[in-house]
């Protein structure tokens, strides 16, 4: 009966909120208020709204309450193409080109940074570490950055870490403002341009203060994106950036390309020799 009556709750506050008369960004009455509301004990408007929280409908916040999300959120499609990206502003307010769009980012949209970026040294521990090619613990610059279009939730969570070298010849990443092109145009002007890169994907649960920073519950599923560069001075990583985006929001496309022995028409001896079984 008690398991009934949750749920019972919980579709009542989902068509509430679908009706609108709580709209996104907006708190639901506290759990106190909704027990004395409903006549139930504050456990079952608990799990009542965990149940909104997992369908995505509301954000329950540390300190801030259970706020409404949007109820539309944009996916992005990623690819595997790199572009030089457009959208920095001069002073003046002209157009320049500087840095790049890697795939969440592709287009010419303006996004915004959702909270202050940083730029700090912090202690980097485990695979990052390892990816970077320093010593677990040491102290690195990490560069934060949480962006995202203008009018939506924050969409990514970015964190570079530059190896110190990096650093050292292009002391300039480490400013907020380091210039038309921001920190990889200075790295490469230092000599470690063209980069290249390698990405990394897995999904993952956030921790709780990614969810707190993407606007999330704890409970979706993020997609996390390691892309390291290697420098063209040594071949060496020179930087290492994690990408967090909340699952419900990116997909990737992949466009799969035919091996030699994979080739239309196929021939009757493939490049390792006659083939073990024949086609009737």
């Amino acid at each position: 009966m008690a398991s009934a009556r949750y749920r019972e709750i919980a579709d009542d506050l989902r068509r509430r909120i679908n009706e609108g008369e709580w709209q996104p960004g907006e708190n639901l009455p506290r759990m106190t208020d909704l027990a004395a509301e409903f006549n139930v004990s504050r456990n079952a408007v608990a799990r009542a709204v965990a149940e909104l929280e997992n369908d995505g409908l509301v954000w329950a916040v540390p300190r801030r309450g259970t706020i409404v999300r949007p109820a539309k959120r944009r996916r992005v499609v990623r690819g595997n193409v790199v572009k030089r990206n457009t959208r920095h502003h001069r002073p003046d307010g002209s157009e320049t080109a500087g840095g790049y769009s890697f795939p969440a980012a592709e287009g010419n949209e303006l996004w915004i940074h959702h909270v202050p970026a940083t730029a700090t040294e912090e202690t980097i521990t485990g695979r990052v570490a390892t990816l970077l090619n320093v010593p677990d613990g040491s102290a690195v610059l990490r560069r934060r950055r949480v962006t995202g279009p203008p009018t939506e939730p924050p969409f990514q969570i970015s964190d570079t870490w530059i190896h110190p070298r990096g650093v050292a010849d292009a002391p300039a990443v480490a400013e907020q403002g380091s210039g038309p092109g921001g920190w990889l145009d200075r790295l490469e002007e230092a000599g470690h341009g063209p980069i290249d890169w390698m990405e990394i994907h897995r999904g993952r649960l956030p921790d709780p203060d990614e969810a707190a920073l993407l606007q999330i519950p704890t409970g979706l599923p993020v997609q996390e994106v390691i892309r390291v560069g290697f420098s063209a001075k040594d071949g060496a990583a020179i930087e290492v950036t994690q990408t967090v985006i909340p699952s419900d929001r990116v997909e990737d496309i992949v466009y799969l390309k035919r091996d030699r022995s994979a080739a239309w028409p196929y021939a009757d001896n493939g490049p390792d020799g006659p083939p073990v079984a024949r086609g009737k």
